[in-house]
Order: structure tokens, then sequence, then C-alpha cells
């Protein structure tokens, strides 16, 4: 595993994210994030918290990039990264949205929407560290033969 092209790839999955998150969660759901005050700050608030947002979600996108490299078995980048961002997104899915519906106090709808925004966050998340991350030469060659 290289470090340097894992951290690459984490950071343009990071970039990826601010980029979709700033669309979707920042512009798209403000409606639905406003029906819920008690849960969700506000935009004017919640601004002083991007700093610790994205320091998670960039140590989040390197962890998951590791987890790419470990399990890179050869083959286009591409699609070894959407079967990884398939992968991570079912397990995102599963997890926040449906434990944070099961113990918030949210609605439905917005679950749905939140699990439909999170899906395709993760998704394109894997691709983006698929493309952009490249083994050694060495180890893909190594798990090609495999």
């Amino acid at each position: 595993m290289n470090l340097g092209r894992v951290v690459a790839a984490g950071v343009a999955a990071t970039v990826w994210d601010a980029i979709y998150g700033f669309c979707v969660y920042g512009v798209l759901l403000v409606p639905e994030f406003a029906k819920y005050p008690s849960v969700y700050r506000s935009n004017e608030v919640g601004m002083g918290y991007l700093p610790l947002m994205f320091a998670g979600i960039l140590i989040a996108m390197i962890v998951a990039a590791m987890i790419y490299a470990k399990g890179y078995e050869g083959g286009s980048g591409v699609a070894e990264g959407a079967r990884f961002g398939l992968l991570l997104a079912v397990f995102i899915v599963c997890v926040f949205v449906g434990v944070n519906y099961a113990t918030l106090n949210l609605g439905r709808r917005i679950s749905v929407v939140l699990a439909a925004a999170g899906f395709v966050e993760w998704l394109v998340a894997g691709i983006v560290i698929g493309a952009v991350y490249k083994p050694d030469a060495g180890t893909a060659a190594r798990r090609a033969a495999v």
C-alpha cells in the first residue's frame, strides 16, 4: 500500500464530498432540516462547526482509501471503486440512517431523503477513491495473479 496515493485518494474523495455536501445538504435539504430545529443546527450556527466536520470527513475518506487499498483485487480502478463504494453506501445507509431514524425524533421523509443522499455520496466517494488510487505495480500484479 502506498501511503501517498492513499492520502491523495482520500483528499480527492473529501473534495468530492465537500462539493456534493454543499449542494445537497447545504442547499437542497436546508428546508427539510429546518423542520427539525431541535435536531439540526441552523446554517449560521453550523458554520462554526465546519472545520471539525471537514477534519472528520478527511480522516474518514483517508481510512476508506486505506480499506480500499487493502481490498484492491486488480482491474479497473473505477470498477473496483464502484464495487467498494456500493458496499460503503449500503453500510453507511444501514448504520447511520437506520439508527438515526430509530433513535432521533425524525420523520420518515427526511430519513428516506438522507438515505438516498448518503447512498449517492458514498457510492461516488468509492468511485473517486478507485479512480485516484493506483496500487504499486508489484501489488497489482500479485493480486491479479491470485
